[in-house]
C-alpha cells in the first residue's frame, strides 16, 4: 500500500539511487572497484537499491520487517566489500552488524508487542486498535520504535555504527545509505508515531526532541574533528537526522497541544529537510568518492590543491557544502528556516514544557548550523584551495565524464530545491494529511514567493539568490572598476622566510583545535607526549612524539565499558563448554525443568 507519505519517501529514495546509478557507471569504468568481490557487490547493490523503495510500500508488520531485515543484510554486505583489503572495513562492518540487529530486535519487540495488543498485524488493524490499547503498553511501543529508528537514522546514542560504516563503504554506497536508508529511520518514526498510534503524550516528542538536539550538535562536532573527508560527511549525516527528529518531535508536541496547524508546519519543516539532506548529502559523498578516485586518500591533512586539479568536482563540492550549512543560496536553507519559524511562533502555544524546551531547540539549531559552517570551511578550504600536502593530490585529476554526470544531476536537484523549493508543497501537503494533520492551507507558494497561512510569514528564495547575487557584484566589481587606475604590482615583504610550503599551512586538525577547546570538557581530548632520551645519556633528547586524538566520548564512556563487560561474561562462559557430552545433556535437562515449572506457574 503506498500513500503519499510512503510515496514521498519512495520518490526521494528513487531519485538518489537513479543519480547515483549514474554516477556509479563511472566509478566501476574508470578504475574504481568494490574489491574483490566486485561482482557479487553490483549484485547485492541493485538488490540493496530496491529494498529502499519497497520498504515505505509495506502494510503489515512481518512485510515491513521481512523488508528491513533485507535491507540491513545488504548494507552490510555492501559495507563489507573490500574487507580482504582493510582490517578497518572488518571492524566498521562488526559494529553496524551488531547495532543494526540490536535496532531489529528493539523493533520486532516492539511491533509485535503492538499487534498482540491491537488484535492483528495489518497497518489498518494496528491504527483501529491503538486506542484500545493502555498507555503503558503504548508508550512502551513508541519507546522500543523510535529507538530502533533512530538508530537507523544514525540518531545520538545509537549512532556508533554510522561513521564506522559510512566512510569504509565504497562511495555510491556511502551515497545511498546516507541519503536514503537513513531517511527511512526517520519514516519509521512517523509513521508509527504519529499514524498507527496516532499520536500520544508530550513526554514521547519532549524525549524524541532531547534526542534530536543532542545528536544535532553532538554530531557536528564530532564532524568538527574528523580530518577522514567521509567520516566528515558521516557526522553530518547525523546531525541534520538530528535535526529533522527536532522538526518531529515538536509537530507531536504541537499536535499533543491541540495547535495541529503548527504541527503540520513543523513536519513538513522536517519532510522538507529530509528531502534537501538527500540531495546534498548525496552530492557531498560523491564528490568524496571522486577524489578517493583520483587520490586515493580521504584524510584532509594530505589532500589540498584540488581546486584546480579538478575544479568541476570542487564547484559542486562546494555547491552541497552550501546547501549542508543551511546558508542562502543553499537548498538547505529553507528547510531550516521553515523548522525555525515553527518553533518560534510554537512559543504561543500553552504549556510549560514548550515554554522551555521550544528556546532551547532554536539555540541547539542555531549552534548546529554556525558549527557547520566551520566544519564546510575547513572542508573547502583544506582539501580543495589549500596547497597540496602529498604526491597524489599533487597528481590528482578530474573525475570520469559519468561521475561528473551522476554528480550534475544531483547537483540540479539542489539548484531546483533552493531556488523553488515551492514546488514541494502540493506533496509534503498530502504527506503531512497522510498522519492525520491539516495538510491543506499549511504551506502556499505563490510565483518565486513561499507563504506559510498558517502563521504570518513569508519568503522568496529566488529574490534571496537575486540579492545575493547583487551585492557579491558590487563588493567585488566596484573595488576592481575603482582600483584599476591606482592598483601597481610589487613584490610582497616576505620578511626574508621565503615562499610559504604547504607544512605552514592550516592542517584539518590545527583549523578545529580553536573549536576543540571551547567545546574541551565536551569533547574530552586524548593527548599523549613520548619522549625518547638518548643512549648516551637521560640528558639528551632524541626524540619526541606528541599525538592527540578526540574519540567520540559516548562511544568512549558507553560502549566499551559494555563490550569489555561482555568479553569477560564470554570468557567465563567458555568454562562451561568442557567438551563433555553428559554435561551438554545435563544443560539441556535443567532448562526444560525450569521451563516447565515457569509454564506450572504461570498456568
Amino acid at each position: 500500500m503506498v500513500d503519499p507519505l510512503s510515496g514521498l519517501f519512495m520518490a526521494v529514495a528513487g531519485a538518489v539511487i537513479a543519480a547515483v546509478a549514474v554516477y556509479g557507471i563511472g566509478y566501476t569504468l574508470h578504475g574504481s572497484s568494490y574489491g574483490p568481490a566486485s561482482r557479487g557487490v553490483q549484485t547485492v547493490l541493485p538488490l540493496f537499491a530496491l529494498t529502499l523503495i519497497l520498504v515505505p510500500a509495506a502494510s503489515s508488520v512481518s512485510t515491513f520487517l521481512l523488508l528491513w531485515k533485507l535491507m540491513a543484510l545488504t548494507s552490510l554486505l555492501l559495507v563489507l566489500a573490500e574487507h580482504q583489503e582493510r582490517a578497518s572495513v572488518r571492524v566498521a562492518g562488526l559494529w553496524y552488524a551488531v547495532l543494526t540487529h540490536l535496532g531489529l530486535v528493539l523493533l520486532l519487540a516492539g511491533l509485535a508487542l503492538f499487534a498482540a495488543r491491537a488484535g492483528g498485524e495489518n497497518f489498518e488493524v494496528l491504527r483501529a486498535g491503538a486506542q484500545g490499547i493502555s498507555p503503558v503498553a503504548r508508550g512502551l511501543v513508541f519507546v522500543l520504535c523510535a529507538a530502533a529508528f533512530t538508530s537507523k537514522a544514525g540518531a545520538v546514542p545509537l549512532h556508533a555504527w554510522l561513521p564506522r560504516a559510512h566512510p569504509e563503504a565504497p562511495s555510491p554506497v556511502s551515497a545511498l545509505m546516507s541519503a536514503a536508508m537513513v531517511n527511512l529511520g526517520i519514516y519509521g518514526v512517523v509513521r508509527v508515531g504519529f499514524d498507527l498510534l496516532g499520536g500520544g503524550p508530550a513526554w514521547w516528542w519532549l524525549v524524541l526532541m532531547g534526542v534530536g538536539g543532542l545528536s544535532a550538535v553532538y554530531g557536528i562536532l564530532q564532524a568538527a574533528m574528523a580530518s577522514d573527508l567521509k567520516r566528515l560527511l558521516a557526522y553530518s549525516t547525523s546531525e541534520n537526522m538530528g535535526l529533522v527528529l527536532i522538526g518531529v518531535g515538536a509537530a507531536g508536541l504541537f499536535k499533543t497541544y491541540g495547535d495541529t496547524k503548527l504541527a503540520a508546519l513543523a513536519l513538513a519543516a522536517a519532510l522538507l529537510h529530509v528531502v534537501n539532506h538527500a540531495a546534498f548529502k548525496a552530492l557531498l559523498f560523491c564528490a568524496a568518492g571522486s577524489v578517493l578516485r583520483a587520490t586515493g586518500l580521504r584524510d584532509l591533512d594530505a589532500l589540498g590543491g584540488l581546486r584546480s586539479r579538478m575544479p568541476v568536482t570542487a564547484g559542486l563540492f562546494a555547491l552541497a557544502a552550501l546547501g549542508a550549512v543551511a546558508l542562502p543560496p543553499g537548498n538547505g536553507f529553507i528547510s531550516e528556516w521553515l523548522l525555525l519559524q515553527s518553533l518560534i511562533h510554537g512559543l504561543e502555544v500553552p504549556g510549560v514544557a514548550v515554554a522551555v524546551v521550544l528556546p532551547l531547540a532554536v539555540a541547539l539549531i542555531a549552534l548546529s548550523a554556525g558549527i557547520a559552517a566551520v566544519v564546510f570551511v575547513e572542508a573547502l578550504g583544506v582539501g580543495f584551495f589549500a596547497r597540496p600536502r602529498s604526491k597524489a593530490a599533487t597528481e590528482a585529476r578530474e573525475a570520469p565524464p559519468w561521475m561528473l554526470a551522476g554528480m550534475g544531476l544531483l547537483a540540479a536537484g539542489c539548484v531546483g530545491l533552493a531556488l523553488a523549493p515551492g514546488v514541494l508543497d502540493a506533496g509534503l501537503g498530502r504527506a503531512v494529511a497522510a498522519v492525520g494533520l491539516p495538510g491543506s492551507g499549511m504551506v502556499g507558494g505563490s510565483g518565486p514567493t513561499m507563504r506559510l497561512d498558517s502563521i504570518s510569514a513569508s519568503l522568496s528564495p529566488l529574490w534571496v539568490v537575486a540579492a545575493l547575487t547583487a551585492v557579491l557584484a558590487l563588493a567585488t566589481g566596484l573595488p576592481r572598476l575603482y582600483g584599476r587606475k591606482r592598483r601597481r604590482n610589487a613584490k610582497l615583504w616576505d620578511c626574508g622566510g621565503g615562499a610559504p610550503s604547504p607544512r605552514m599551512a592550516y592542517t584539518a586538525t590545527s583549523f578545529a583545535e580553536p573549536l576543540q577547546r571551547v567545546f574541551d570538557d565536551v569533547l574530552a581530548p586524548e593527548q599523549d607526549v613520548d619522549v625518547t632520551h638518548a643512549r648516551e645519556s637521560a640528558y639528551l633528547v632524541e626524540r619526541v612524539r606528541f599525538s592527540r586524538r578526540v574519540p567520540d566520548r559516548i562511544e568512549h564512556r558507553l560502549y566499551e565499558p559494555v563490550l569489555a563487560a561482555l568479553a569477560r561474561t564470554e570468557q567465563r562462559a567458555r568454562r562451561l563448554a568442557v567438551g563433555s557430552v553428559h554435561l551438554y545433556l545435563g544443560y539441556g535437562f535443567f532448562g526444560l525443568v525450569v521451563l516447565l515449572l515457569v509454564l506450572a506457574v504461570g498456568w
